[in-house]
């Protein structure tokens, strides 16, 4: 988890909007992408040649599945990514790592215009863009968490051990720790579009409180019907 160094935004130019079906990715985090779509490639090549930067949006229902030539309403808030590294495939295609930057809300989607196969628009941020400044009351948010992913069931999560590192570690903003949670353990779609659109540290702390103790309820009610001497892919009625 980390940031580019001296990322700016401007957000008084048109930025490529890529939807996708959930939430790809949140600020501080690194998503890796194979891009092979025409609009796509082309979208990825215009953005190397200007600000690298492109806004990962998310689709506003299901019916994306039958426009998904066309242009499927999106939904307002999104993740503004920078390119931080890419490889050029010999047929076109793309691999890149984004780098999530800042939350933002798109504020006016351009229509089609000739010669353009992707999708623009008009940004504003959500929140501040200094992220690096650590609220007074987040110790005891740290210490919360802490307490919830170290104790049982959740200790079995797979990143529960690397997240409690990162919270006990007070050089790590919590800010960082926040948004690693929300891509390595949060998978419910609502629940991490909410902090996606969510520009209060405080309220996404009580959004991810919130979901872990679900986590943690559900993996409690599922333990029970468990038989550890039953054959795999067996469970008690």
């Amino acid at each position: 988890m980390g940031r580019p160094e001296t990322v700016r935004v401007n957000f008084g130019k048109p930025i490529p909007i890529f939807p996708l079906p959930t939430v790809p990715l949140l600020p501080h985090a690194v998503a890796p992408m194979h891009i092979f779509e025409d609009r796509y490639r082309q979208m990825v090549e215009h953005a190397l040649d200007s600000s690298g930067q492109i806004a990962m949006a998310v689709f506003q229902d299901d019916d994306w599945k039958q426009d998904y030539q066309g242009r499927p309403p999106v939904r307002p808030c999104v993740c503004l990514g920078q390119i931080v590294q890419h490889e050029r495939l010999p047929d076109g295609r793309f691999n890149i790592l984004l780098q999530g930057i800042c939350r933002a809300r798109i504020r006016k989607e351009f229509k089609p215009e000739q010669g353009v196969l992707y999708r623009r628009g008009l940004l504003a941020p959500i929140g501040s863009m200094q992220q690096d400044e650590e609220p007074p009351d987040m110790l005891e948010a740290r210490h919360r968490l802490t307490d919830l992913l170290s104790e049982a069931p959740l200790d079995r999560l797979t990143a529960a051990e690397s997240v409690c590192s990162c919270l006990s570690d007070l050089d790590t903003p919590a800010i960082a720790v926040l948004e690693l949670i929300g891509v390595s353990i949060i998978t419910n779609d609502k629940a991490r579009y909410d902090l996606l659109c969510e520009g209060d540290i405080d309220r996404r702390v009580d959004i991810i409180e919130n979901e872990l103790v679900t986590i943690r309820d559900l993996i409690q009610r599922a333990d029970p019907q468990i038989d550890p001497e039953a054959p795999k892919g067996t469970h008690n009625n």
